[in-house]
């Protein structure tokens, strides 16, 4: 129904946005991952929209690219992900490294997002694992095939320090040693940014 919505950042809460367009609030559930990546209050945004409708709410899910809006359509279509879980592992993952894990049958990897167990994470991978057959390999998502396991559980501890997965790849991505120089190593990365 909403294809995007176009409009000023009036605020925002952990899980919400509320955009003003022409005079009417929108109130937009986003992503951890979308929400850090938004303007400042007072800016211009363009979100893409999906609407979901049930018995008891109209709600709208926005994100910054077709690409993601994409991607959380399929993710919602495997039987047993509601909206909030595919929005949550929205929040773990970009588009890219959700698909990479996808390819690779990353159970742990998909499991990390809030409501999501390991029963939960092999039938998505199942289930979506052929639509992304023959999908582009970025230059974002070559960083995953580098890790070890220090830098997994170096991984692994900046995710449970608030980190989402794309983030703590990227940090640890070339670091060396024991599993705590790697997370200190990462954590001065990502303060720099």
């Amino acid at each position: 129904m909403y294809a995007f919505i176009q409009g000023i950042i009036e605020n925002t809460s952990n899980q919400t946005v509320v955009l003003n367009c022409n005079g009417i609030g929108y109130e937009i559930y986003v992503s951890t991952e979308t929400l850090n990546r938004l303007p400042a209050i007072g800016k211009a945004v363009k979100l893409y929209t999906h609407f979901h409708v049930r018995e008891d709410a109209m709600e709208l899910f926005g994100f910054l690219s077709m690409e993601e809006k994409e991607v959380y359509q399929l993710l919602i279509s495997v039987s047993g992900v509601g909206p909030k879980v595919g929005l949550a592992i929205m929040s773990v993952f970009n588009p890219d490294s959700f698909i990479y894990a996808i390819i690779n049958g990353d159970v742990k990897a998909i499991a990390k997002a809030q409501g999501v167990g390991p029963k939960l994470a092999q039938r998505i991978i199942l289930e979506l694992k052929d639509k992304f057959k023959g999908y582009a390999v970025s230059e974002d998502r070559e960083v995953f095939a580098t890790v070890t396991s220090e830098t997994n559980e170096a991984v692994e501890a900046l995710t449970s320090l608030g980190y989402t997965v794309n983030e703590a790849t990227k940090a640890v991505t070339g670091l060396e040693g024991s599993v705590e120089q790697i997370v200190g190593e990462a954590l001065k990365k990502l303060m720099r940014r």
